[in-house]
């Protein structure tokens, strides 16, 4: 990487798997073949090891450490950064300067706004010892648990994980980052609400099978391929020799939209929300017309008086209470 041109490197540990024998290790190595090339390490906190592999990689020669503050921070988040500014301040070598107090202060903000977002809290807060053996990186298990839980199945975590780790070793064992991670997980949540491996099959499970998103880690045995391929062929070249040029059909298709190549690129990778954001643009970039509907409604209800909105209205002839203008709003937004 250095010699590709690199001017820094950093180390990612997002299952929290870095253990503090193979942080100082690596940190070692690198340092001692690059020690003008900044380095730095991201680590998740899941399985406790992250603040003593830091510890060790800073004393190994490690230049940066990414933390999280402390009400956010552990578990499938980084380690507290109070916590790691207090211990190395005790390090002549390594203080970092910052003043406790002041993190103190943030913290305590922080801790208020995440009260606000309780009903998105999970049981992923603390240590999970188990990730040792699933391997899966913290954000993908917040991701199953998020799948889990808009299914009512939030108890079945354990046999999903499980599943995971398999479905895996099924597809060749890709990395466990995005897309692959969301494609292996989906599928294991799959697998295990649905109660038959590869009974239902994503889209994106047979486009890792089939080779779109390259060659895996190992090869697919045939009784998976048979399962989630079908009679449908493996590709064993390079998938996007086989896309025709895209750009100037882009350029066509989002025609005066477009002010800048910017504008094309984020057609090509964002289709339809990009040309909803230029059509807004060109329109004077104000509220969306149902917005303000809603709004007007909204404002409408409450200045009526006291007795008149002492009963519900009727429904419209589309099923709409007048009045309900947000929720009006909302299925108007979610048609388009």
């Amino acid at each position: 990487l250095v010699e590709m041109g690199a001017d820094s490197l950093c180390i990612k540990d997002m299952a929290g798997l870095l253990s503090p024998v193979m942080a100082e290790r690596l940190v070692t190595r690198i340092k001692g073949d690059h020690p003008d090339v900044p380095l730095q390490l991201h680590c998740h906190d899941t399985s406790g090891y992250s603040e003593m592999a830091y510890l060790l990689a800073i004393r190994a020669g490690a230049d940066m450490i990414d933390t999280a503050i402390s009400p956010l921070a552990g578990g499938t988040s980084q380690p507290a950064t109070e916590t790691l500014v207090a211990a190395l301040g005790e390090d002549e070598d390594n203080g970092t300067g910052i003043a406790l107090d002041d993190l103190v202060e943030t913290a305590e903000y922080f801790g208020g706004v995440r009260k606000k977002y309780w009903k998105h809290e999970s049981n992923l807060l603390g240590v999970d010892a188990g990730v040792l053996r699933h391997q899966v990186p913290g954000g993908m298990i917040s991701n199953l648990v998020g799948q889990l839980r808009d299914q009512g199945q939030e108890a079945k975590l354990g046999e999903v994980l499980e599943e995971n780790a398999r479905v895996r070793a099924d597809l060749g064992y890709p990395p466990l980052v995005t897309p692959s991670s969301q494609i292996v997980g989906s599928q294991a949540v799959l697998n295990v609400l649905t109660g038959k491996r590869y009974g239902v099959v994503t889209k994106e499970t047979r486009n890792l099978a089939q080779g779109l998103y390259g060659a895996t880690a190992e090869p697919i045995t045939k009784e998976v391929l048979d399962l989630v391929l079908g009679d449908v062929p493996q590709i064993d070249h390079r998938p996007a020799d086989d896309l025709e040029p895209e750009l100037e059909s882009a350029k066509e298709e989002i025609g005066d939209l477009a002010e800048s190549p910017e504008d094309v690129l984020s057609y090509v990778m964002f289709p339809q929300p990009a040309k909803k954001f230029l059509e807004w643009r060109r329109e004077g970039g104000g509220p969306e017309r149902e917005l303000v509907a809603a709004v007007v409604g909204a404002i409408a209800v409450k200045d009526r008086p006291a007795a008149s909105r002492a009963a519900p209205a009727a429904p419209s002839a589309n099923g709409a209470a007048p009045g309900a203008a947000w929720r009006q709003f909302g299925r108007m937004r979610q048609m388009r």
